[in-house]
């Protein structure tokens, strides 16, 4: 079957996943699993448990540079995954 002229093909699902980035971890509570990173421009932004454990961690010190991935912009901004940044 002939593939479509790029016209009539359905637009692409853009999925709201951003760009993984790089932030440096700024508190952690074992108990919860949940904590806060600040972004390189310095803003805080909490990530939950869920985040936490889809990155595979067991810990999280402050000061760690960590590849964060997100959701949405701005205030809405959300923590889907913590992992520890490699090179």
């Amino acid at each position: 079957m002939p593939v479509p002229p790029p016209a009539a093909r359905p637009p692409a699902v853009r999925t709201a996943t951003l760009n993984p980035m790089q932030a440096t971890a700024y508190t952690y509570d074992t108990e919860t699993r949940s904590g806060q990173v600040l972004l390189d421009d310095g803003t805080p932004v909490p990530f939950d448990a869920a985040a936490f454990d889809r990155g595979g961690l067991r810990l999280l010190r402050p000061g760690q540079r960590v590849r964060i991935e997100t959701e949405r912009s701005g205030e809405g901004l959300r923590i889907t995954l913590v992992t520890l940044q490699t090179l």
